[in-house]
C-alpha cells in the first residue's frame, strides 16, 4: 500500500520549487527573492518641463524701442499788434466811469478830435502825441494832450494814457496839468513817458508862463504819476 505525503508539506514543497511565497518579492530565474529597489534622490525624475523662476517683485517693464526721434511742432508766433498812431486818437473815448475825466460820470467821445457838451464846455485834442509801451505787454501805447474850455477865460489841460487794444486806442489814465499850461511835446521811451510843457511860478499871474517843466511818467496800472521833473526859464 502506498504512502501520501501530508497536505501542507507537499504545498511547501511547491513553494520551494516555482516561487516566492511572499507577494511583497520579485522571483528571479533561480528563484531568489528580490526586494523592490527604492528611489535615488539623486537621480532626476522623468524629462519635462523646467519649473520657472521664482520672483521676488514685479517684473521690470520693457525697454522702449525708439525708432526714431520726433521734433516737437514748434510753437505759433506771437501776435503783433500794430503800434497806435497819433490819427487814431482823434476818434478815442476820453474817461471812463473807474477813471472820470473832470468830473464826467461817463467816457466823452470824441469825434475829428473834439468833444461838444450841451452845456457849453468843448473839449479838444491836443496835438502833441507821444507813441510807446506804457505797460510792458510789447504793444505801442499812446499818450497825448485834451483841454477843456467851460465857456470863462480858463483852459485846463490834462495828460491821457490809451493802451493799445489789438490795434485800437482804449482810453486808461489820465494826469491832470493846469489851467493855461499848454503842452509843448509828449515822448514815450523806456517805459516812461517824457512831457515838456509851460508853467508857471507861485508869484506870477495865470497870464504869465515863465517855467519850460521837463516831466517823466509812470503808467501802473489805472495811475499815470510823475515821478520826476526838471525846470528851465521859459521867455514868450
Amino acid at each position: 500500500m502506498r504512502r501520501t505525503l501530508p497536505s501542507l508539506a507537499i504545498l511547501a514543497l511547491a513553494c520551494l520549487l516555482t516561487a516566492s511565497c511572499d507577494p511583497g518579492g520579485s522571483t528571479s530565474s533561480a528563484g531568489t527573492t528580490t526586494a523592490p529597489a527604492a528611489a535615488d534622490p539623486a537621480t532626476p525624475a522623468e524629462d519635462g518641463p523646467e519649473p520657472a523662476p521664482a520672483t521676488t517683485g514685479p517684473a521690470a517693464p520693457p525697454e522702449p524701442t525708439v525708432a526714431g526721434t520726433t521734433a516737437a511742432p514748434p510753437k505759433p508766433a506771437p501776435k503783433k499788434v500794430p503800434a497806435l498812431t497819433c490819427k487814431q486818437l482823434a476818434g478815442a473815448h476820453v474817461g471812463s466811469t473807474k477813471v472820470p475825466y473832470q468830473g464826467y460820470a461817463d467816457y466823452l467821445p470824441l469825434a475829428e478830435g473834439v468833444w461838444s457838451g450841451e452845456d457849453g464846455d468843448t473839449v479838444t485834442l491836443q496835438k502833441p502825441c507821444g507813441i510807446g509801451d506804457l505797460d510792458g505787454d510789447g504793444a505801442a501805447d499812446a499818450v497825448g494832450a485834451v483841454a477843456l474850455k467851460s465857456g470863462g477865460s480858463g483852459t485846463f489841460y490834462t495828460l491821457v494814457v490809451w493802451r493799445n487794444a489789438d490795434g485800437e486806442p482804449v482810453y486808461r489814465s489820465l494826469a491832470e496839468l493846469d489851467d493855461r499850461t499848454p503842452v509843448v511835446s509828449i515822448t514815450v521811451s523806456g517805459g516812461r513817458a517824457k512831457v515838456v510843457w509851460l508853467t508857471r511860478s507861485a508869484e506870477r499871474s495865470m497870464a504869465e508862463l515863465d517855467i519850460r517843466r521837463t516831466s517823466y511818467y509812470q503808467l501802473s496800472g489805472s495811475t499815470f504819476t510823475e515821478v520826476s521833473h526838471t525846470d528851465a526859464p521859459y521867455k514868450p
